[in-house]
Formats: structure tokens, sequence, C-alpha cells
């Protein structure tokens, strides 16, 4: 494959929809580089684009990155092409996360090509959701779509998801004690103010959601400070239906197969009409991290909490321009 103006239109696209995928705070941590008359498209995490307090070990920027891997895969498929990525390439270089291959080939990955209408459809949804209970079945296929990428998808019972709630509830608490953390917080929320960083990246006011009516909400309120005072209240679900995302191992291998499983988990939920949102709170403290597992089940590590149901799908977030994450070169 040589970087003619076809094939860089062919990445172009590759990497507009690699892009859509979810990343912590939005702080989309990713860059891609594809060498002239390559055939492989070079996936690197940004160390500009870093959460030191909220995500030290750069765990959360794996997941991301992964996810942005898994769309990528998806494009290629869509597209008729073949992208098997090669996980951590060099040794030498811990912001090198994957080489994927990109070779032409007759029969599309149906199996991922019929995922890519949920590329652009997926948004983080802080809205509250139906009391509706989503069906055996469609949990089934959610904890299969993360089987196929090497990981497991736990659908706690009443006691689990009661436990993992309290432990949200109480990153909360950290959170609020912990100027650091919230300052970090608040680097990456836009509030239309001036100053407050690109509009390109972060989460944006419209994104926020709605105010917890009462007790806490399952959701990040990404405006603790409350400066928007304009924006409503209203009740959340009282026992959020729940799946965690998680791996045998705590490894940065793992980390990018679990963004990978937590994109497909995400994508399929999407269009079997879910919504979703991301709940990393009590992931992001070491010292409530581990409770989250369920001790009987063999995952040993959980790296995401995903919250599920039947609501508003939530609005598009902003992405930063291709010609900023793509070097060609």
């Amino acid at each position: 494959m040589s970087t003619t103006e076809q094939d860089t239109a062919l990445v172009t696209a590759l990497v507009a929809d690699a892009v859509a995928a979810p990343s912590m705070h939005n702080s989309q941590p990713w860059k891609f580089v594809l060498a002239a008359g390559s055939q492989v498209l070079a996936v690197y995490g940004d160390p500009a684009r870093t959460l030191p307090v909220g995500d030290p070990d750069n765990r959360g920027l794996h997941l991301g990155c992964g996810a942005a891997l898994f769309n990528l895969r998806v494009a290629a498929a869509h597209h008729g092409w073949s992208a098997v990525p090669d996980l951590l390439p060099d040794p030498r270089d811990s912001w090198h996360l994957a080489d994927v291959p990109l070779r032409e080939h007759d029969s599309q990955d149906s199996e991922l090509a019929v995922l890519h209408p949920a590329v652009r459809q997926r948004h983080t949804s802080r809205f509250p959701f139906s009391d509706e209970r989503i069906p055996p079945a469609i949990l089934d296929g959610l904890c299969a779509a993360a089987l196929l990428e090497g990981c497991r998808l736990t659908v706690p019972g009443a006691w689990h998801t009661d436990a993992v709630m309290e432990l949200v509830h109480d990153a909360e608490l950290f959170e609020t004690a912990d100027e650091a953390m919230r300052e970090e917080i608040a680097a990456w929320t836009r509030r239309g103010r001036t100053g407050q960083g690109p509009d390109s990246d972060g989460i944006p006011g419209y994104a926020l959601g709605p105010r917890q009516s009462g007790v806490s909400a399952p959701t990040r309120d990404f405006d603790t400070p409350r400066s928007m005072p304009d924006r409503p209240a209203a009740a959340f679900e009282e026992r959020p239906q729940i799946a965690l995302v998680g791996t045998g191992g705590d490894t940065p291998a793992d980390w990018l197969r679990a963004g990978q499983a937590m994109e497909r988990v995400l994508l399929q939920a999407t269009l079997d009409g879910l919504s979703a949102s991301l709940m990393s709170q009590p992931l992001e403290w070491p010292e409530l991290r581990s409770f989250a597992r369920d001790p009987a089940s063999s995952t040993g590590f959980v790296h995401m909490l995903l919250r599920l149901g039947y609501g508003p799908r939530g609005s598009a977030t902003p992405r930063r321009p291709v010609d900023e994450v793509l070097t060609i070169r």
C-alpha cells in the first residue's frame, strides 16, 4: 500500500472513525502515524494528554486508545480491509501502543463491519434511565462481545451492584476532599467560558446531563462547583444496571485489550437499543479499585464500570480534527 491520494483518503476515514471512541474526560490521548510507502498504521499514546492525578499509571489512557483501536478495526472491516493489531510492538517505547497492518481483502470481517453504524451513534449518556430491565439475551450477547476480545464482562447481582455503587459514592467523597483531583476535572470541563481550553476536547456543558435530585447520581457530576445554575435536576434510577469490564492481568497489554472489549460492548449495546455511561470514579482510587471485583469471580482486575439501560442516548462531544492526530510522513 503506497501513500497515494486514495490511500490517504482511506487512512483519514479510518482515523476519523477511530477518534469517535470514548476517553477519560474526553482527553483524546491518541496519535496515529503512517510512514510513506508503509502498510502499517502506528497508534501512539499522547504524553501531552495524560491525567496525572486521576490516571497516574496511564491505565485510563490505554483504555481510551484501546477503544480507538477497536473503532479503527471496525472502520477497516467496513471498507473491506483487514486490520489485525500488534500490541506494544516496541519494548523501548512505552508510548508506541500498537502497529496495525492494513491489508485489502475480498471479504469483509462481517462481525466487525456490522458494528460500524454504531461508531457515530454511540454517545455517553449522563441522563436518567428507565427502570425497564435489560433482557438476559441482550446481556449474554454483550458478555460474548467482551470474550471475543479476550476479556470478561461481569453483570453483577443485587449485592454486588449495591457494593459497587457504594464504591462510586465513596469515590465522590474522595474526589470532593482532593483539591488536585477537582482542579484536574475542572480543567477538562468546558462551560463556554474564556480560558477553559479548546472546544475540540473535554466535556462540554451541554453533555453534562441533569443534576441528581436527592441522593448521589450514578454518573459523575462534572459541575460540582455548580457554576451552571440553570442546569435542571432529575431523579436517576435507584439501582442502576451495571456491568464490569475486567481481565485476569493488569499490564498495559491487558489495558489495551480491555479498551477494545469496552468499545465492542458499547457498540453492540448501541445497536441493541441501549444507552450507556462510563463510571470510572472508584477505579481511579487504588484503595477502592480492588473492592470493585466480585471475590468469587475469575476476573482479577476491573478496568471499567458500565451503566446500561434504556434512556436518552446523550449528545455527541467534540473531537479533535483528524489532521491534529494523524501524521503521514
